[in-house]
Parts: C-alpha cells; structure tokens; sequence
C-alpha cells in the first residue's frame, strides 16, 4: 500500500523544487570563507533541546502486546542510550471508514481527543509520560492537522471544515483514500478547534511538543497561531515534516526534515553522490533557513523503513559512516526505534509486525557513544547552541569528507571515507595538523599537512 510512501516522496519532491531554486555553487569551501550573517527566527526553542538526540517510537510494533505499558520497562534502556526526546507515532484512534488494511494508518485519526485502544488507554498514555519525565526525557506526539479519518465527528458536524470535489464529495489528498482533507482557508472555526484539540494533551498529558504531519500542506498562518498559543502554556519543541517551505520555521517550527540531506546520503552510499553534495546541501542551508532552526538528519524512520528499505538495504556497508554523519554535522539526530539492535526488517505499516529486541549486536554501543561525543562536545549540538562548520580540504575530495565543527574552545575535526576502498586522506589545510584523540576508540591521531591518513572503507573519524 502507498499512503505513507506518497507522502514522503511528495515531501522530498517539494523539497527538491524549493531548494532548487536556490542559487548555490556545488565547488570547496575555503578556510577564508566570508561569512554572511544568517537570518534568526522569532522562534524560542526551549534550551532542552541544545543537544537532544531524538527516537521515534512505533508503539505498535515496539513489543508484543504493543501498549504503553509494555514500554515503559524500556525506558531506562532508551535513557542509558543517550536519547532526550521521546517522538510517538500517532497516538490516536484509527479511523474504520475506508480504513487502508487490517489495523490501518496511524495517521487516519478518528478523534484527536483520544488514545488508539490498542495502545491501552488515557491513564496508561499519561503514566508513560510522567515516567519519561522522571527519567529526564521530553514527549512528543505525531499531529496530524491536514486530514482526519472518514469517520471523524467533525465530518458529520461541519462538513464545510473540508475540502469537497465539483460535486460536493468530501475528497482525500492522493491516493490516500481513508483521509478527508481538511480546508483551512475560509474556517477561521475550524483553525481554533484543532489549536484546542493540540492544547488539550499540553494541558491534560502535560507532552512537550508535536512532530506535525505534512506541516507544508497546512497554512503557515495557522502554524504561527498555533506556536503562540502553545507558547502561553509551556515552552515546547515542534518538529515540521517538510523541507519545502522555509517561512515555516520563522515563527512556528524549531526544527524540520533534512528530507535531501538523507537522500545525499543514500546516494553517496550506492555510488551517486560525494562529498562536494554535502557542501553544496550545507550551503543551500545557510541561505533559505534561520540560523536557529535545525533539521533533523537521520539514517532511517518511519516511512523510510516500510516503504524505501532499511538502512542496510539503503546504505549497506556505510550505516555506520552515515549516521557519524548524522551526528557530527549541522542538525540534530535522530534514532529511529529498532536501529539499536541492527533492524533490518521492513516492518509492516498496516499490521502487526513486532521489533525483535534479542538480536545482539555492537549498535547499541555505538549509538550509545555518538550521544556521550554530542553531550560532552558543544561544538555538535543543535542549531545557535553548536558550532560553526566548515570544510578541511583533503587531496580526495570526492572520496573523503572532512570538515570542522567549532563553538568557543570546543573543536570537532571530522573526517570519513565515503568509498567501498581504502582511502589515503591528504589533508591540504595546514590549520588542521596537530596530534588528536579520536573521541570513538580513544586512539592517538597525528594528522600534518605533509602526509597522509590511510582510512579503510566508510571509516570515520571524529577528532578532539
């Protein structure tokens, strides 16, 4: 089924447009750069998240019974990983009227007021949090504002909060036929009912923020008077899916997808793309968002997952290469649940199809150190709160990456071989020679200007 995989390749496809757009030169960047003062947004993201790794929770397919309470023993686990925001999956009932499949879409929500039953009910979702903020984790929960599900009251009540066809039919957005899109652009009404819904679990399951669904297809007004509300209760995190729009994240979004940072990736992985694309997405960046904001960089999720392939399908042997990426360049990370054990299944969309937790693998590890580098390096964290980056030339640079990361005293010099071969790094920046630790193994490095680093296939490393 394509409901979910549509909308991720809409949100890359709008992504591509707008970025393309940009004027932006695809060559080196140079230690002498000009550096041209970047926007800010009146956005305030809340200080907890300076350097938060975010893990997105599949609370269907997250243990066997699929509840919240089977989740709540893994919280500690998740802690000692390093993870500080929690990202449910939609909570919601899942709507029956032309329901996709047997369980159908999370994101067909039949009452935004209320728990899916087979996750358990109000009182176990509110113990979860509470739980999670004993632990020190921050919650958010996946909003879906531009659709409901057929069979949501709203679509008996005020049929005119939706869009409707030439002949009065209530429509969907694509292909996803068990969502009636809402229209936001003459129901002022309907702009305050969902601001309240959103509120609602503020106040009442006391969450931290939202992951908004699609954030582009809904007006961007109605984002910035939802921020603002939302602002006169708690300081909250909001995560836009959208890349495409950048006036998103001037007054309503603290960070969004970096929907085609992801796909450079995946692309350098199979032999398409190199480091001079990483360059040029950095640069791109810098010139459309506020200098606040952030994106989300990930190596899998969601809709990745079921519908693209894992990780390994996607990058094979440079998972590892790529998510040091993720975590030492602008942005900030995020895990998506089951990568720490090596995931390597599609999980299902529409049924029932349970993370096998037994498997035994050195990811956990990995991911475990990754945080501990970002927490203890102000260098890597998020937006205003990290640092200034900047490429290192090397003799290969369509083959090896290399680049700085710097806030204050904190100094992050990484480098990868983005190949299936042995590289020789040659570094041509005399500012980067001196003797360096690498913060994964411990190692002793000595780099210089003269000679070169022999580097093994999509090896990394991250330098103090």
């Amino acid at each position: 089924m394509k409901t979910r995989k549509m909308k991720m390749t809409r949100s890359f496809v709008l992504a591509m447009i707008f970025l393309g757009l940009v004027a932006c030169k695809s060559g080196n960047i140079s230690d002498k750069q000009e550096i041209t003062p970047r926007r800010i947004s009146s956005v305030v993201t809340p200080d907890w998240s300076k350097n938060a790794t975010i893990y997105e929770v599949n609370t269907r397919q997250f243990t066997r019974t699929g509840s919240f309470d089977s989740i709540v023993p893994h919280l500690p686990r998740l802690k000692a990983l390093g993870i500080d925001i929690l990202w449910f999956m939609p909570i919601h009932p899942i709507g029956k009227l032309n329901r996709k499949q047997g369980l159908g879409s999370y994101y067909s929500v039949q009452d935004y007021k209320a728990i899916n039953p087979e996750f358990g009910d109000m009182e176990d979702f509110k113990a979860l949090v509470d739980t999670a903020h004993t632990l020190g984790f921050k919650v958010i929960i996946d909003w879906v504002a531009n659709h409901t599900a057929f069979d949501h009251q709203w679509v008996t009540d005020h049929p005119q909060w939706y869009k409707h066809d030439k002949d009065s039919k209530i429509v969907s957005p694509f292909d996803w036929t068990d969502v009636a899109q809402l229209n936001y652009e003459t129901n002022p009404p309907l702009w305050n009912a969902m601001i309240g819904d959103m509120k609602f679990w503020l106040t009442n399951a006391n969450i931290d923020g939202f992951r908004c669904d699609v954030a582009g297809m809904v007006p961007v007004a109605f984002w910035d008077k939802a921020r603002i509300s939302f602002d006169s209760i708690k300081p909250v995190f909001m995560l836009a899916e959208e890349e495409g729009k950048a006036e998103l994240m001037n007054k309503a979004f603290d960070a969004n997808y970096a929907w085609e940072f992801h796909h450079i990736m995946n692309g350098i992985a199979q032999g398409k793309k190199n480091a001079n694309d990483i360059f040029a997405y950095y640069q791109k960046n810098d010139s459309i968002f506020p200098s606040n904001s952030f994106r989300m960089n990930f190596t899998s999720n969601h809709d990745e997952n079921s519908w693209n392939g894992t990780e390994f399908e996607r990058m094979g042997k440079a998972v590892k290469a790529m998510a040091v990426l993720t975590f030492t360049a602008p942005g900030f990370p995020l895990i998506y649940n089951g990568q720490e054990v090596a995931l390597d299944h599609r999980l299902k969309f529409f049924e029932k199809d349970e993370i096998d937790w037994t498997k035994e693998t050195d990811f956990a590890a990995f991911y475990t150190r990754l945080n501990e580098i970002k927490n203890d390096n102000q260098a890597i964290w998020n937006g205003n709160f990290g640092g200034d980056f900047q490429r290192v030339e090397v003799d290969n640079p369509e083959k090896a990456l290399a680049f700085t990361r710097t806030k204050g005293i904190s100094k992050i010099l990484v480098l990868i071989n983005l190949s299936a071969e042995e590289q020789s790094v040659g570094l041509k920046n005399k500012v980067a020679a001196g003797s360096y630790t690498d913060l994964i193994t411990g190692n002793k490095v000595l780099l210089n200007s003269s000679n070169s680093i022999d580097m093994p296939a999509w090896s990394y490393l991250v330098l103090q």
